[in-house]
């Protein structure tokens, strides 16, 4: 959903070229897959992360045009909503320029965005979702101006046929309806990419779907929605609810939703892409002028636009990605499961786990998804989603394990072994994975820490939740430029 669309007003003609077209990227790339065209000889890894946008007083600021403006940046760009902003991380090799390289890069970027937008009044927060978003904050209003975020609301909404239902219970519960998209825009991630050959993409993918309520449990950071205390991970639940396109009598009767875990390990990157076709009827049936198969034959390499643009408003938890960079095709595992910050040096940690763990378990001789059923997997999603770090998930061989057990004796083990095989020596692997494990030692991640920090405030300033939550976030914005793990954040 990255390309900019016009505004307009989809036909029947529309849709069935649109159809037609995506047979025949799909045609394409089963060709492109058994001829072996892609590039995997240098594999990279990529981030993209997600940010909001606060005023002085850390209340949301719909400014995302004029903070962009300010920074001047290809990198950045906008999202959903007018309080978000998203940057691109450029691709590298994992272990390319050294321990720091990669951080230094991140913070300079996200340091230097941060000064233009105070620039114009506002503060960047990295958050999986902001704690003083009100639901009066959320409506057509908030809405990016580029049209394709309007089209693709009205899309979903003419396929939905009513409004939307939220409903998360926590501490607190949570019973609204939505007239619009716009409480999509309250989840921020971080966004891990893993290029890899088409061989492998099966592997990495079962992998990183098999460990994702690992990743979510460790790294929860949306405790907070519209002034309530709900699931750890808020950000599942409502990323899941507020692009629903489907009625509730179509929910029974079994079609697929757009955010979606899936139903079942895979053999090859081509089954994803097949079940896009077979399952999702098209958003924006947009179509290329290029003719995939034709462009193939003389030798060009294809963009398969249709077949990208109708995957990029299919929201797999991993989602397979096809993309093609100077002149060459690659393929690409997008893990989204994770929200964003709290700090850089977290999301590095959390990066190195990503990519440690998965590069093990490939290469185990008994890969994991065969000793576990896909069922499960899902399961460890939502309940981490909802528990946090205090969830107990499944793990073939151990049963059902608190998620510090299951990381410290099973799963970090591994993610060393994975990064050492990628080229990472001890001295740059453990303070990585060295915040893994003590987030698992103290139990405390960022949705601990915002939980404690907002019944703390609460308690002590008697000046209402509203007020807590805006002084919790204030502080949150000081750590985050410390850059100090969660884990080590003081509640006082």
């Amino acid at each position: 959903m990255g390309r900019d669309v016009p505004a307009l007003v989809f036909t029947r003609e529309d849709r069935r070229r649109y159809r037609i077209k995506m047979q025949e990227c799909l045609d394409t790339l089963a060709q492109m897959l058994r001829e072996a065209r892609f590039e995997s000889e240098r594999p990279q890894v990529g981030l993209e992360i997600e940010l909001n946008l606060v005023d002085d007083a850390a209340e949301p600021a719909m400014r995302n045009t004029d903070v962009l403006e300010a920074i001047s940046d290809p990198a950045w760009s906008t999202e959903l909503g007018r309080f978000n902003l998203e940057i691109n991380v450029p691709p590298r090799r994992l272990t390319a320029g050294g321990p720091d390289a990669w951080e230094s890069e991140i913070r300079a970027a996200l340091n230097h965005a941060d000064e233009r937008a105070r620039s114009v009044g506002t503060r960047l927060i990295m958050i999986g979702i902001l704690p003083t978003l009100r639901q009066e904050d959320i409506g057509e209003e908030t809405l990016s101006e580029n049209p394709r975020y309007r089209l693709l609301n009205d899309q979903v909404f003419a396929a939905r046929g009513e409004d939307l239902r939220i409903q998360v219970d926590g501490a607190d519960r949570l019973r609204t309806y939505a007239d619009t998209i716009t409480p999509e825009a309250a989840c921020t991630s971080t966004q891990f990419h893993l290029q890899v050959s088409p061989e492998e993409f099966a592997p990495y993918w079962n992998a990183a779907q098999a460990i994702s309520g690992v990743q979510v449990a460790l790294a929860a950071n949306a405790p907070f929605l519209f002034g309530k205390e709900l699931w750890h991970e808020t950000r599942i639940p409502l990323f899941e609810q507020a692009t629903d396109t489907r009625p509730e009598e179509i929910k029974v009767q079994g079609v697929r939703p757009r955010v979606w875990f899936g139903e079942r390990w895979i053999n090859s990157v081509f089954d994803l892409f097949e079940e896009n076709l077979r399952y999702f009827p098209a958003l924006l049936p947009l179509c290329d002028e290029q003719d995939p198969a034709e462009t193939l034959d003389r030798g060009d390499i294809p963009e398969l636009g249709e077949l990208t643009l109708h995957n990029g408003t299919i929201y797999r938890w991993n989602r397979p990605v096809y993309a093609v960079s100077h002149d060459v095709p690659h393929i690409r595992v997008e893990n989204r499961v994770l929200p964003a910050g709290p700090t850089v040096a977290d999301t590095l940690a959390n990066g190195a786990f990503y990519y440690g763990l998965t590069r093990a378990l490939v290469e185990e001789d008994r890969p994991v998804w065969s000793r576990m059923s896909f069922a499960a997997a899902e399961d460890n999603l939502h309940t981490a989603a909802r528990h946090g770090i205090d969830a107990r998930l499944y793990w073939p061989g151990m049963g059902e394990v608190p998620v510090p057990e299951l990381v410290l004796r099973r799963l970090l083990p591994l993610a060393h072994r994975g990064l050492e095989h990628s080229g990472m020596d001890d001295a740059w692997r453990e303070p990585l994975l060295g915040i893994i494990e003590q987030r698992c030692v103290t139990a405390r991640n960022g949705a601990v820490w915002q939980k404690e920090m907002f019944h703390h405030l609460d308690a002590t300033t008697h000046a209402g939740r509203h007020e807590a939550l805006r002084r919790m976030t204030q502080l949150y914005i000081d750590y985050m430029h410390l850059n100090a793990p969660a884990h080590t954040w003081p509640v006082d």
